[in-house]
């Protein structure tokens, strides 16, 4: 894993739904700690049992530290959903960890989200115009309120629901689940994953395929962009409720986000990393003698540069896997403390050495400095890095919690600016070209390095953020 990504880009959640599986909260126990990567500030299962009552578990800390086995054995029924949060420090409150629950006069339902709303300002004041109240800043509850706004209309919910989905714009996927239904829900542009799988007689919805590796369940396609899908006892019924339709995926999805053995709209993420390194190493060579990857989401391309270059790939930097979090600290200076933690240098196998150090991307460049200071005291002769992705200039504004656009370092040097500031022997970066060949891919998000947003922007979704170029 990126050090710097620790402490500066996250996925905003993850998401994990099953319905007509006995033991339903166990077995979302399973899935939500396969996403743990997604997301560790809070977690919460909501169940319902037989009768239509619903159970809610929900708590900020890991998967493990959150949900005990007696209290999960007492969660009865055969659906749920579950969702791991991530959260910057100011909205890590117990409001937020979801899914939030909702009593209504016309049922009472639960609802988790990945993502992020661009205009969710606007429809919060639409909102409370109408007299509506807000506990949380989660998207989760503009979308509660959008649904039951014309609360004493009759008509069929996923009526209310589409007409919802189309007040919102930014990336979503929402899990909906009443007393007898989960409705799975992702925006029309593609930007997140969410994929719905098998399990015996009944099916699963998560944000990756690794949590139904986990369970044991297995894969049947993704959710379209613009899709909602009903799963019920009448199996799955799918409605568009939008006919515009693209696949922008979240490009970091590929690049940093996911878990190596999920499969993200037919391209195994090992793969597409593994395929990325080959093409970084085409695009810049380097004289060396072993390539070292950084811990975790580094090792797939490094081992595609090691194998298009033919150098030997070696493990020259160790992670230590039970420091805890320490990415949640008050001050840089302690947050680049932890690097040392987290990171160490084997100096037998760099020593001497002319290294080139692949990593997935680079945000302030302060713990992308500190490995390679790191890597020349334990003996490296020579440090090179490459970067398996273009240099990040501009903030998201779809869930992905980046720095804002002042301090991302590529924003504000050049390629030789940001080589000397990280204290690097040579630096590249991969082209934005090869992030689509890397996947064989037409379309995906790639407005963090590029500035191209495939959605509108909102006036507070940008000062909340940046100070926009344009």
């Amino acid at each position: 894993m990126n050090n710097d990504f620790e402490k500066q880009i996250h996925d905003e959640c993850g998401v994990f739904g099953i319905y007509g599986v006995e033991h339903a909260a166990s077995m979302t126990y399973y899935g939500l700690h396969a996403l743990q990567h997604r997301g560790q500030e809070g977690c919460g299962i909501v169940s319902v049992d037989e009768e239509g009552k619903f159970h809610r578990i929900k708590g900020k800390g890991l998967v493990t530290e959150v949900f005990k086995g007696d209290e999960l054995q007492a969660m009865e029924g055969s659906m749920a959903i579950g969702h791991v949060l991530y959260t910057a420090a100011k909205g890590n409150r117990i409001e937020n960890v979801q899914p939030l629950f909702f009593h209504h006069q016309s049922g009472d339902f639960a609802i988790a989200n990945n993502g992020a709303l661009v205009n969710a300002e606007e429809l919060r004041a639409y909102l409370e115009r109408r007299g509506s109240l807000f506990q949380s800043s989660s998207d989760s509850e503009i979308l509660a309120h959008l649904v039951k706004k014309d609360g004493l209309v009759e008509r069929p919910r996923i009526h209310a629901i589409i007409d919802a989905l189309n007040m919102m714009e930014g990336a979503f996927t929402f899990l909906i689940m009443t007393a007898n239904r989960i409705y799975a829900c992702r925006d029309k542009h593609g930007l997140h994953p969410l994929a719905l799988g098998r399990l015996g007689e009944g099916y699963v919805v998560a944000s990756e395929t690794c949590a139904f590796d986990t369970i044991g369940a297995e894969y049947i396609r993704d959710i379209e962009p613009g899709e909602v899908v009903s799963i019920d006892h009448h199996g799955v019924r799918s409605n568009l409720y939008s006919q515009f339709k693209h696949y922008n995926m979240c490009s970091m999805e590929y690049i940093y986000l996911a878990r190596p053995d999920s499969d993200i709209e037919g391209c195994n993420v090992h793969a597409y990393r593994k395929e990325s390194g080959k093409l970084l190493f085409q695009e810049a060579p380097s004289e060396a003698d072993i390539v070292v990857g950084v811990p975790d989401s580094s090792l797939s391309a490094a081992m595609g540069y090691a194998e298009a270059s033919g150098l030997p790939y070696e493990m020259g930097l160790i992670k230590n896997k039970y420091i805890g979090r320490t990415f949640i600290q008050p001050t840089q200076a302690l947050r680049e403390k932890g690097v040392r933690m987290k990171l160490s240098a084997v100096r037998t196998i760099v020593k001497g050495k002319r290294v080139v150090l692949v990593d997935d991307s680079i945000v302030r460049g302060t713990t992308s400095r500190r490995i390679v200071t790191m890597l020349k005291e334990a003996g490296a002769t020579e440090v090179h890095v490459r970067i398996a992705s273009p240099p990040m200039t501009e903030p998201c504004f779809y869930g992905v919690d980046t720095t804002s656009y002042d301090e991302l370092i590529s924003a504000r040097m050049d390629v030789e600016g940001v080589r000397q500031a990280i204290g690097a022997d040579s630096l590249a970066f991969l082209s934005e070209e090869a992030l689509y060949k890397a996947g064989n891919r037409q379309e995906l998000c790639t407005a963090c390095f590029t500035g191209r947003y495939p959605t509108a922007l909102y006036h507070n979704s940008v000062n909340v953020k940046c100070k926009c170029k344009k």
